[in-house]
Parts: C-alpha cells; structure tokens; sequence
C-alpha cells in the first residue's frame, strides 16, 4: 500500500476517498514510529504518537456515521455490519493501551500495539480493494458532495481540514450541515413531517419521543408563558392541561417561585445561562435543571425546565457493557 491505487489518483482533491487515503498515509506512518518506539524509554514519545494514532476514532465515526448510510441506501449493507464490528475490536484494543498506561504497566504496551497495527494495516487492505472501490461504484457525484458536508462535523485525523470538495465550494458561504435546509433524498416521505434541526418527524412521532422519555420537560416562553410540557406515565411532578398559558410564577408555589424569577431574570439578561438544584422527594433524588434558550442571534427564546429522578442513577458503578435482562 506503499502507492495509491490508479481510482484515487484519478480523484479531485479533498474528494472524501481521496481523504481516506490520505489519512492512510498518516496510519502507516505513525505506525511505523509507534512500533520503533518504547514506552518504558521514552514514554513521552510513545504517548504522544499514541494519541496522535487515536484520532483514527475521527475516520471510524465518518465511515460509520456517514459512508455505511449512502451504501445502505443502495443496499449495501454488509459494512455497517462486519466492518463497524471490526472497528469495535480496534476500539477495545486501544482501551486496553489506555489502561495499561493508568495502571503503569507499560511491559505491556507493546505488544497490543503491534495487535493494533496488525488490525488497523489489514482493516486499510479491506478498504482498499473492496470498501471504497466499491463505494465509488454504487454512489453518485452529489452522494459523494453531501458526504463532504457532513464529514466536516465529524472532522479528520489530518492536522489540517482537506481542501474543500467541490473545488467551487471554497468560494461559497460555509453552510453548518445543520442548518443546511436542501432536500435530499430519503427513504421516507417529508410531507406533513416536522423539520428539525436534523432529520424530519411527524407531529405523533415526536410528541411519543418527548412522552417516553424519562425526564419532566416544561417549555416556557420569552414572554413567562407556559407553552409545552410533556405527558408521560411517569412523571416526577403530576401536570396537568390547564397549565398551558399560564404565567410561569403562578405555576410554583409561594416558597418557591423567587429562585425561579430570579433565574429568569438572570437567563433575559444573559447573565446565566443554566441553573440547578437537587432535592429529596417522596424517598426519591431529583435533579432539576433550568435552561435559557437562544436563536442564533442570541436573543432570549424561553427556558427549559427539566426535572429527573436520579435515585437509581446514583447508584451505578463501575460498567456495564452487555444487555442484562435477566
């Protein structure tokens, strides 16, 4: 893999399998230092090679986040499957490097190293001879355009941003993905859905979506007026329909409505932006927090409230990695 195969070379710059390849280029030669290294000698080297190797969770996150879904939407779905899995093992290897750095064994560092390098040269090989010749088959030139745009979020392992792709794109206004309002192509259909600051949902989806989830949200306007709360089965304090228009400070009881006035004068002012407080209710541990909403132009919008019952979070330790229903 020493030289690009003739289907990138032929590719404009900043195409994004061209930035792949790039960033190939930059694997194999932190590779190649990182296995010459020794962490017990010069740890300082190691670990600073180390991490500049890590942002390869940068290239994992734009193919599974952005390459799989196009192949999928032309049926290929077997590298959202084998491969994302592959990255995972990738993943779990560069855990055990970071643990075996916290816990000072760094006899053993080598050793996963030359693991990863194993892994990450025959993952490349799998790319280059059948991931993204394959993928320049099935997608088109405005996939490929689109993709760019998103990848941008996502950013790259390169120390700087790829030149831009079309190459026209540099003279145009930059567009952040999520405020980018063109339609694309989806295997739904938008009409009568929602648009959101990403993706489309009905008004029944979202209104399910905001009732399971596990938290009290009550919107409050800019003007103090209560507009939205939502409905679950569980909620920690009981609303009802008759709140909605309401003026916010006739909605707390009297002990407790000044905090809340002086949070909302301090969000107007832009002076805070959060606030947050924690309470024993009913045997449980609650956790409210208050958020000031702002457009883009930083113009106060409303405030969250959000209430949640942390009584069983609380209690987690350690980690648990696999489904347990039992």
């Amino acid at each position: 893999m020493n030289s690009w195969p003739q289907y990138v070379t032929e590719l404009p710059d900043g195409h994004p399998v061209k930035v792949y390849f790039e960033e190939n280029h930059l694997i194999q030669s932190l590779l190649s230092q990182l296995t010459a290294s020794d962490a017990q000698q010069d740890f300082e080297l190691f670990f600073n090679l180390f991490n500049q190797l890590a942002e390869v969770e940068k290239r994992f996150s734009r193919k599974e986040n952005q390459l799989f879904p196009y192949l999928e939407k032309q049926g290929w779905t077997g590298p959202s499957q084998g491969m994302w899995a592959f990255h995972d093992e990738i993943r779990d290897l560069f855990r055990e490097v970071r643990a075996c750095i916290e816990a000072k064994k760094l006899n053993k560092v080598s050793r996963i190293v030359k693991r990863i390098a194993g892994e990450l040269f025959h993952l490349m090989e799998v790319e280059e001879h059948r991931l993204f010749p394959n993928a320049i088959e099935l997608l088109s030139e405005d996939d490929w355009k689109e993709m760019r745009e998103g990848d941008v979020e996502i950013g790259w392992m390169l120390s700087q941003e790829p030149v831009p792709y079309p190459e026209e794109k540099a003279e145009e206004e930059y567009v952040h993905p999520g405020e980018d309002r063109r339609k694309r192509r989806l295997p739904f259909s938008t009409d009568d859905r929602i648009r959101m600051n990403e993706g489309y949902m009905s008004a029944e989806q979202l209104n399910l979506m905001l009732q399971f989830m596990p938290v009290d949200l009550t919107y409050v306007d800019e003007n103090d007026i209560v507009v939205f709360y939502n409905r679950g089965e569980n909620r920690v304090f009981p609303r009802s329909a008759g709140i909605i228009g309401r003026e916010v400070k006739f909605c707390h009881p009297p002990k407790s409505v000044d905090p809340v006035l002086q949070i909302l004068e301090e969000f107007k002012k832009g002076i805070q932006d959060t606030a947050e407080f924690w309470i024993n209710f009913k045997d449980k541990k609650i956790h409210i927090r208050y958020f000031a909403i702002r457009d883009k132009e930083d113009n106060y919008k409303g405030v969250i409230e959000m209430s949640q019952d942390i009584t069983e979070i609380l209690k987690i330790e350690g980690q648990q990695r696999l489904l347990d229903w039992g």
